[in-house]
């Protein structure tokens, strides 16, 4: 017997669409985790709750936008009420991308030819940033297209165009500022 759930969804459906984006998503979700939450015990926990929010979620999913859409709304979502949640603990200052001030940042990512330390150094500049802007661009780092990166934020597609190249021209003075990788 198959349950139904308030919108029509039957759950085998539901656990196929869920299984589908676990399959197709897994492993980005598992790095846009890392990039709202540093502590692994507390990203594990991130993780899960982006499972269960994405599970619970798909009851609801009615085909009106893409299933990619829909697994990166939610995750986003989950994970910025997760990172509120815990701001207290992580009483860093929020800055907004056009406010990372480069010279006061520790290394270039030139002082290594070690591609994980690079990824870790932009991983930490991404770390710094407002909610808004940390979602834009972990989705842009997944490979999602500007279109549907608005899509999940309801950042107009302009904004996020104008974001992402603040950002690459803000990596690419920081790059220079060192060797070549």
């Amino acid at each position: 017997m198959t349950r139904t759930g308030d919108t029509g969804v039957q759950s085998s459906e539901q656990d196929r669409q869920f299984t589908e984006a676990i399959a197709r998503f897994g492993p980005a979700l598992a790095r846009m985790a890392r990039g709202y939450e540093a502590d692994a015990d507390l990203r594990r926990d991130l993780e899960q709750d982006i499972q269960v929010a994405l599970w619970q979620s798909l009851a609801g999913f009615d085909g009106r936008c893409s299933l990619s859409t829909w697994v990166w709304r939610v995750a986003h979502n989950r994970a910025t009420s997760h990172m509120l949640a815990h701001r207290r603990r992580n009483a860093r200052g929020w800055v907004s991308i056009e406010d990372v001030d480069l010279a006061a940042d520790a290394p270039s990512p030139f002082d290594t030819a070690d591609s994980n330390r690079a990824m870790a150094q932009i991983l930490s500049i991404i770390d710094r940033l407002d909610p808004p802007d940390r979602q834009i661009l972990l989705l842009y780092l997944e490979g999602v297209t500007g279109a549907e990166i608005g899509e999940v934020t309801g950042v107009s597609p302009d904004a996020v165009a104008t974001k992402i190249h603040r950002f690459k021209a803000m990596l690419t003075r920081r790059f220079a500022m060192g060797d070549a990788l």
